[in-house]
């Protein structure tokens, strides 16, 4: 019965809801809301109305829906909403090969398979944990805004690594990538905290890209082209067989 069926928060029924606007992004549109009403009252609602839209476009952008993790702990999970414009073997980011004197053994260079999600503007852009366990690195390098759907922005853009380590041992690091308009990479995540797989993690203010560098023998469960939901789409599985002979060729 219809009754009996629970959505993700226990409530019953599920049915759709208007997403949630992130905090970091209601200021945005306060700014512009309050601006739009001033030039309508000043000069009129032919000024007025395009920036009453910007004001929609700005909570828009900021919007938080609620997303289901899938329960297994094989899973890597996508950390972006947006499209997969790439997926190669590369070293990991050299910045995670190095020892930076916390103890933590550095990553091996030996390459890994990334894979790239673009972000457009009209993408969610709260960034989701692709595992579950502990933060043990976020370096921030600052770095140029070139399009962030060209393979050199992963070395020469601003950007964030963050790397999270299973209960296992396992280590799984991904990279956000500020782009052409994106001129700010928010994090809501520090080394030491304990994460879940799909918990949000940071945001990047105006359109992006996020690499993920899947652990050694996993191989992608995705394809180039491919539309990904950030929490809720599997990237890869840790110790699955290989799905897809050659993707990364």
């Amino acid at each position: 019965m219809s009754s009996d069926i629970l959505d993700n928060q226990g409530r019953g029924d599920a049915s759709w809801q208007w997403p949630a606007i992130h905090p970091e992004g209601r200021k945005f549109g306060a700014i512009a809301g309050v601006l739009a009403l001033g030039v309508w009252v000043l000069f009129g609602p032919w000024f007025g109305w395009p920036l009453a839209v910007l004001t929609l476009c700005v909570l828009a952008f900021f919007r938080d829906p609620l997303r289901v993790t899938p329960q297994d702990e094989r899973a890597i999970v996508a950390p972006a909403d947006g499209l997969v414009t790439l997926i190669q073997k590369v070293p990991p980011p050299r910045e995670l090969t190095v020892d930076d004197g916390s103890g933590m053994p550095p990553l091996s260079d030996a390459p890994l398979t990334r894979v790239s999600i673009f972000m457009s503007v009209f993408d969610v852009h709260i960034n989701r944990a692709p595992i579950g366990g502990t933060v043990r690195r976020v370096i921030y390098i600052p770095g140029k805004f070139v399009n962030a759907d060209l393979d050199k922005a992963s070395e020469e853009n601003e950007r964030q690594h963050i790397l999270i380590e299973r209960g296992d041992g396992q280590q799984v690091c991904f990279t956000q990538i500020a782009g052409l308009v994106a001129r700010r990479i928010v994090p809501f995540v520090k080394p030491g905290d304990i994460i879940a797989a799909g918990q949000r993690i940071g945001l990047i203010r105006f359109g992006s890209r996020v690499d993920v560098y899947l652990p050694a023998g996993t191989e992608p469960k995705v394809l180039m082209g491919q539309r990904i939901v950030a929490g809720e789409t599997v990237l890869g599985e840790i110790g699955a067989a290989p799905m897809i002979e050659g993707v990364c060729q």
